[in-house]
């Protein structure tokens, strides 16, 4: 039986599979750099706090556009309850 390892046996084999995996990373490490996104990108929707109302039920407190709002989940059906004002 034989295993496919013909003339230069396993350390053919292995030097094969590393230079396959050297060149997986440094495909991923170029197209990293080149489709790179912006450092310093601010997200507009933030989760501030969640409150679980019941083992169903929870209600969270999203910020979007530094204004706050509810929205209650779990229930028939998921609800937005409001803004909030300013405080």
């Amino acid at each position: 039986m034989s295993l496919g390892l013909g003339p230069g046996g396993p350390a053919l084999w292995l030097a094969a599979l590393l230079a396959v995996l050297a060149l997986i990373w440094a495909g991923q490490a170029f197209l990293r750099w080149r489709w790179r996104l912006p450092a310093a990108a601010a997200r507009r929707l933030r989760l501030t706090e969640t409150i679980a109302l019941d083992p169903k039920r929870r209600l969270h407190l999203v910020a979007c556009d530094g204004r706050a709002l509810l929205i209650e989940t779990g229930g028939p059906q998921d609800m937005f309850l409001g803004w909030l004002p300013d405080a």
